[in-house]
This record gives C-alpha cells, structure tokens and sequence, in this order.
C-alpha cells in the first residue's frame, strides 16, 4: 500500500508539478474537506468539486512546444506569409494584378525558364558523375583508392562565392588554362569564353556533384549486397540487377541528393552574378529589382520563386513515398569491394583518379597561388610574374579585415549554437512519439527555410522586419547587427534538426527509461544518457551550418549593414575593385577557417566517443 501511494504521488508530480502536493497534503490532513474546493463562491458556500480548477503548471514537454512555436510563428511563417500577403496588394486592394503584369513580362518568363531548366539540367548532369563516382570508390578497390575518394568530395568545402573566383581564375578567358591554350595553340585570343548556360552548367557540375557522389556512397555501403547476389544467381544480367534491384534500393538517397541539387541550383546566386553573360535568373531579378527600389517586382519574384522551390520540395517528397520499398534494404550479407587485378585495368583505373584529383585540386591551387600575386602585376601573363606576401600581411594587420573575420566567425558560431539548443527541442518534441498531423506540420514548417533559396529567405526576414508591425511591434531587425545571425539560423537550422533527430531516433529507448527507473530528473536522463550517444551526429550538423554560415553569400549581400560586413562581402568588394590577390588570399583564409573548425569537431567526436 505504501508503495502504492508512493508511486501515485510520483506520477502526480510528473505530471503537474510539485503544487498539486501541496492539496494532496491538505485534504489527508482535512478529510471532511473531499469534494469540497478551500475556495468560496458569493454566497459563502464551498464551491463543489467540478467548479474547481487545476493548479496551472507548465510542464517541460509544454515549454519546449511554445520555444519551437514562437520561432517557427516569427521567422517561418510571419515573414513568408507577410511576403505573399504585400505582393497581393495593389493600390490598397486585393489583387492579383501584379502576378498578371509580372508573368507577361518576357524578362521575368525567361528568368523562370532559366533558372527550372538549368536546375534540372544540373541535377541530370550532378547525377551522371555523382553515381558512377560512388559506384567505383564503394564496389571496387584499387591503389590510393582512399585518397580519391576523399578528394572527390573536396567541393563541398568550397564556399559558392569562393569557388566561383576559383573557377574564374582557372577556367575564365583570362584565367590559366585559358593563357595555356593560347601560348599552345598561337591563338590571338581565348579559345573559349566563361560565360552563359555552358559556363553555369560547367561550375554547378563541380560544385555540386558531390551531393549525389556522398549519398549515394552511404546508401550504396547499406543495402543488402544478398538481393543482388540472388538476383545474379537466377541469371539476371549486371545491368538488369543494376536497374530492378541496387537502384530501387537506392531511391531514397538519389531523391535526397536530386532535391539538394535542384534546391542549391535553384538558390544559386554567385555563378550567374559573375559570369552569367546575361543569363537570366529569378536570384538575379530579385536581387536587382532591389538594388532600383522596385519592391513590387522583388516580392513578386520572391513569392514565385519560393513556390516553385516549394513545388520541388513536395514533388520529390511525393515520389519517395511512392517508392517506400526502396528504402526497405533487408540484413545480409556485406558488399565486398571487387579488386581490380589486371595490369590494364589498373592502369586505367590509377590513370583515371589522378586526372579526376588534379581536375579537383586545380582550381583550389589556382586560388592558392593568385593570392601571393603582387597586385597589379598579373596582366597577359599565363602565371603571375611575381610573388609576395603583401596581400595576407595586409589582411592580418588591417583592422577593417580583422573585423570581417569576426564577424563571420562570430555570427556564424550564433547561429549554429542557436540552432543546436533549438534542435534539441524540436527533437524532443517529435522524436519517438506517435506521428500526428501536427508532427508532419512541424516537420514540414521546418524543412521550409531550407527548401526556400537564401534570397527569399533574406527578403521575407527584411520586409517582415524592417518596419513596425502589428504582430513584431516596434521590434526591427533590418540595419542591426542581428539581422545576418536571424537569417543563419533560419537557413541552416533544417540541418542541425536532421542531423540530432536522425541521432536521436537511433537511441535506444530502453535507455531512458531505466534512467527513469533508477529517479533521474529529465535533465539528468539528457545530459548523463541522451547527449552523449547523440554528440557526434549534432556535432557534425552543428559544424555544417558553422561552415556553411561562414561562406554565405546570397543572403548576406541583400541585408548585410557595415557593422556584420561578413568575409563574402569583403572578397566580392575585393574583386570589383580588381584586387585579385587579395580577394584570393580572402578566400584561402576562409578554406582554412573551414579546415580547422572540421579537424576541431572531428577531435570532439573522437574525445566524446
């Protein structure tokens, strides 16, 4: 009977907190006062039962859903709603008139066009490297296999803005290959010209390839090897086996990495800013109508191309769940990686790896040596003529380019922090628990700001909160130091959430709950059980939107203020004033920023696990 009593009161305390007690020890003291409330109605008699109310007590589960509500209502939904609800306006009125004159505008049709058809086109062209990357590196073995496939992920470290000056470097009509070629060949002028749809497809295959190479890696190193092997004993051909067996296996990781493609092609800024020789993108239209002040135009833009980005994420979402037996590799037996034996064969394969690493070496060590070139010296020359250190000593001794340094730093280490606490409490909310219409909401609420380009995200964060509002107040976040870190966190926090829910759903409940068993508080459970097991994966999450944040460039140029000037500002002001090498030396601090901050978390991982 004690026992019970006491397990009654343990579950009274859970549940509404430590107040309740104080009336479970009155009314055992009292026992005529059952049934009966301590408070009095008008006429001075004992208010019964059913009038009583329960004591109000927030409880942590109640806590964590107001934080994730609070963030999700003002920086999710109130600036993009505030966005669709200020491009219906005209005049005053409701209207869809600006869609109507917008949408006949050639300019803005074929910025749309562009921009749909060079996503897909990317995706297509990402998929026909990516795939057959992973396939060599994940099914076959050869000499300094480990060593190329480390290297065919180097883009991903690559800032956008970073790599399109690397890219312009090497490949431009000025660049090295270019001066190359002509000194080979006597050629008057450059052989070819960095420029248009060839020149986008070209760098969005380098830098995003790796998506579909990294994904389809991991899901290749999963599957059941068995299927494929019975599949093979029933006379099923390579190829058949390839398409009716491994690549259904693989859908889930191919539509992850065509989403990421299509997304990261669709958001892409930099590329068609630098040599896009006029093709048309809605990044670019968005941009410029509002460099003029045409804010009509811009919110409109916005709003089209957030739903067509939208679009994308429900379609590939739509077709996964169409494809569910994809996902469903069954335990057997592991794929053994075939050794390629004959001379020849080795040969090609070790001949065909040091091209592939050069091909993605080069353009990293083109930015490396233009950063030591003497400004103004490099003119018609393949190389620069001269060499100095002029260009990092003035970035190290300046005190305007310290400052951008901390800036990024600082702002981009906010955000992720931030981003890692709120992850927590989204994964603490959905993870393990019955899926309810409200969890799939969530889910998709906070895919949304990673789904959206970093355009829109920039100009709905800038609109909702650049003036007084009804729902924000007098709070105003356009022209503070703040704005770049709100914009971080919004954009990258999908990351952060995936990477602790992925971490956190591998737990093993049973954990937990013998926590709770032996009387650890929830805080305890967490910090002593939970936290633990899952620091290496919101480690590596956190650390990808640090890196990430680090090198953003499309939302920084469109809210960033003198005082959070971030080092992308400083290496695209660096190259419209022509300063090559110091826009250079810029970027390989930055890569080595990034390089750090990767071995720093790896050893985090390593003295956590």
């Amino acid at each position: 009977m004690c026992g019970t009593s006491l397990t009654f009161h343990h579950d009274l305390r859970m549940f509404w907190g430590y107040a309740p007690l104080v009336g479970v020890a009155q009314m055992s003291k009292h026992p005529a006062t059952v049934g009966q409330s301590r408070h009095r109605t008008s006429d001075g008699k004992a208010a019964p039962v059913s009038q009583r109310r329960p004591p109000v007590a927030l409880s942590p589960r109640l806590i964590l859903l107001l934080i994730v509500g609070v963030v999700l209502l003002y920086g999710v939904i109130y600036p993009n709603l505030h966005v669709v609800l200020q491009s219906l306006q005209r005049d005053g009125n409701w209207s869809l008139q600006n869609y109507r004159e917008i949408l006949a505008q050639r300019i803005v049709l074929k910025a749309i066009i562009s921009s749909v058809a060079i996503s897909v086109l990317t995706v297509m062209f990402c998929a026909g490297i990516g795939i057959p990357l992973a396939f060599l590196f994940e099914r076959f073995t050869f000499p300094a296999r480990r060593l190329f496939a480390t290297l065919a992920a180097l883009p991903l470290v690559l800032p956008p803005l970073v790599g399109t000056v690397a890219f312009i470097f090497l490949c431009g009509e000025s660049g090295i290959l270019a001066r190359v070629a002509q000194s080979i060949f006597h050629l008057e002028r450059a052989p070819w010209s960095l420029r248009g749809w060839p020149a986008l497809l070209l760098f969005h295959a380098y830098t995003m390839y790796p998506f579909f190479y990294v994904l389809t890696g991991a899901g290749l190193s999963r599957i059941d090897a068995a299927l494929a092997e019975a599949g093979r004993s029933l006379g099923a051909r390579r190829a058949r086996v390839l398409t009716r067996i491994v690549l259904p296996q693989l859908t889930p990781s191919l539509v992850a990495a065509a989403l990421l493609t299509f997304m990261t092609s669709m958001a892409s800024f930099s590329a068609p800013l630098l040599f896009g020789g006029g093709v048309r993108m809605l990044t670019l239209e968005i941009y410029t109508a509002r460099q003029r002040g045409d804010l009509t135009l811009a919110l409109t833009e916005t709003v089209i191309l957030a739903v067509i980005s939208l679009s994308a994420l429900v379609f590939f979402q739509r077709y996964e769940g169409t494809r569910r037996f994809a996902a469903a590799a069954m335990k057997g037996a592991a794929k053994t990686r075939r050794t390629i034996a004959t001379g020849s064969a080795r040969v090609v394969a070790m001949a065909f790896g040091v091209l592939f690493s050069l091909l993605l070496v080069l353009p990293v060590l083109t930015l490396v040596v233009v950063s030591f070139a003497r400004e103004g010296s490099w003119t018609t020359q393949t190389l620069p003529p001269s060499y100095t250190l002029a260009n990092y000593a003035r970035i190290f001794s300046d005190s305007a380019a310290r400052e951008v340094f901390l800036n990024s730093l600082s702002m981009s280490a906010l955000a992720a922090v931030a981003a890692l606490l709120w992850s927590f409490c989204v994964a603490a909310l959905i993870v393990r628990k019955r899926r309810r219409t409200w969890h799939r909401l969530l889910s998709w609420l906070i895919l949304v700001p990673w789904a959206l380009p970093g355009t829109v995200v920039a100009v709905s964060l800038a609109e909702a909160y650049g003036k007084p509002s009804s729902l924000a107040g007098s709070f105003i976040l356009v022209g503070t130091f703040w704005i770049l870190p709100v914009v971080y966190f919004l954009r990258f926090m999908p990351l952060v959430v995936r990477s602790v829910q992925a971490s956190m759903e591998q737990v093993d409940e049973a954990l937990d709950q013998a926590g709770r068993s032996l009387g650890a508080r929830w805080w305890q459970r967490f910090f002593r059980i939970t936290l633990p097991l899952v620091w290496p994966g919101a480690v590596a999450g956190t650390l990808l939107a640090f890196v990430i944040a680090l090198g953003e460039y499309v939302a920084s140029v469109l809210v960033f203020v003198p005082s959070n000037r971030p080092i992308s500002i400083a290496i695209a002001s660096e190259l419209r004033d022509f300063n090559l090498g110091a826009a250079a030396a810029y970027g390989v601090v930055l890569m080595a920023i990034i390089a750090v901050s990767m071995m720093v978390a790896g050893r985090l991982e390593r003295l956590r696990s």
